[in-house]
């Protein structure tokens, strides 16, 4: 106990270390710039052609038809409904559900607000890059919402990996995050027996994995990275080569391993994409060996810039199931769940929650990412076994 107290000072500290030089108070005013003029974006993409007229009232499956949204895209659109009715920019008639009265925004207003996601991104830690594409996805909401442009178009032009990099590497939030990930494998290289064996799990354009392995160097480890595109594979082989090993794996269809057969498994905002979160955390606990580690980092909160972006990524194809229709998020057309919410799974899954930055008050927090780490339940005898 004394010795996984000092693991979680260890962590805390590195973790604040890696990013000394940031400014956290101005953090949440950063994110809220994106987010409000995500919101403009959206009620401006809404309010086309008079849909929202004064005196006029719609269902949402109306308001998907007026605007041809695509079948696959429509929980999004209805995620959009629901966010502008909380933040005040549409009503709602409790009875009837009918949706009316939407606040016009002016293409002025779009634009005032576009011009501060520069600005916003920098503080946040964001390359150009990624300001560039959540601009260029305000720009093609309504053929976003159609299908008739993918997201993939915008986030890796002609294949370049340099903007995903950005959202998942190359910020403020991510540099914590993955120098706390750094520590708890450091950690677990110094107390299993190696090599440690290393999963991966939706592994993309490796951005968790680029800080990670460099940092394990020195370290006797089996690295299994995979993904559920073969595109991320490739370019995983071409930026990491043989240290690693590359498998296609999809977190809901395929089957995940022997049991037993890994020591920790890393998951970096991927989890959130299972259809039952609850069944999944029980297939990783079967594979992790006993005393086993699982570090996951996920969005717990739901930004509206990820709204009118990256989340279209998150559409299912041909008619799937869309994540969390089976589990607590079933009704409610979510896909993050909360911090609560995942502690309280990882508890029901019968693990032992052990890490959790940051803390809900830091200013981080506001930021909605969220790194956990839990070990597989295990008696003493088994974990002095696993143990050098």
């Amino acid at each position: 106990m004394h010795a996984e107290s000092a693991l979680l000072d260890q962590v805390a500290e590195a973790a604040a270390a890696s990013i000394e030089d940031v400014d956290t108070a101005a953090l949440p005013g950063f994110m809220r710039q994106l987010d409000q003029a995500a919101l403009l974006a959206m009620a401006r993409t809404l309010g086309r052609n008079g849909l929202f007229r004064p005196g006029l009232r719609h269902r949402c499956d109306q308001v998907a038809d007026r605007l041809r949204v695509a079948p696959r895209h429509r929980w999004i659109l209805r995620r959009w409904l629901t966010v502008l009715h909380d933040e005040g920019l549409l009503h709602r008639d409790d009875a009837t559900g009918f949706l009316h009265d939407l606040r016009a925004v002016r293409r002025s207003e779009v634009a005032d607000a576009a011009a501060t996601v520069h600005e916003a991104a920098r503080g946040l830690g964001y390359p150009a890059e990624m300001a560039r594409f959540f601009l260029a996805a305000f720009d093609q909401l309504p053929r976003l919402l159609r299908d008739e442009v993918a997201v993939q178009t915008l986030l890796f032009p002609d294949s370049d990996l340099s903007t995903a990099e950005g959202a998942y590497q190359d910020n403020v939030i991510n540099r914590y995050l993955n120098a706390a990930a750094i520590e708890m494998l450091r950690w677990e290289c110094q107390h299993t027996a190696a090599p440690l064996r290393v999963l991966e799990l939706g592994a993309g354009v490796g951005g968790t994995t680029a800080a990670v392995v460099p940092a394990l160097a020195d370290e006797a480890v089996h690295y299994l990275f995979t993904d559920v595109s073969q595109f991320f594979l490739d370019a995983g082989r071409r930026r990491f080569g043989d240290r690693l090993h590359y498998r296609i794996l999809d977190i809901n269809a395929d089957a995940l391993g022997q049991p037993g057969s890994a020591d920790v498994v890393l998951a970096a905002n991927v989890l959130h994409n299972s259809v039952h979160i609850g069944h999944l955390l029980n297939r990783l606990r079967d594979l992790l060996a006993p005393g086993g580690l699982l570090v996951m980092i996920e969005s717990c909160r739901e930004h509206y810039q990820a709204m009118t972006s990256m989340q279209f990524l998150m559409s299912s194809r041909d008619g799937g199931p869309q994540p969390g229709t089976s589990d607590v998020r079933a009704g409610t057309d979510r896909v993050f769940l909360t911090r609560d919410e995942w502690l309280g799974e990882l508890t029901a899954a019968d693990y032992a929650p052990l890490l959790d930055l940051p803390n809900p008050v830091h200013p981080l927090a506001a930021l909605g990412q969220h790194i956990f780490a839990a070990r597989t339940r295990t008696t003493t005898d088994d974990r002095s076994s696993h143990e050098r």
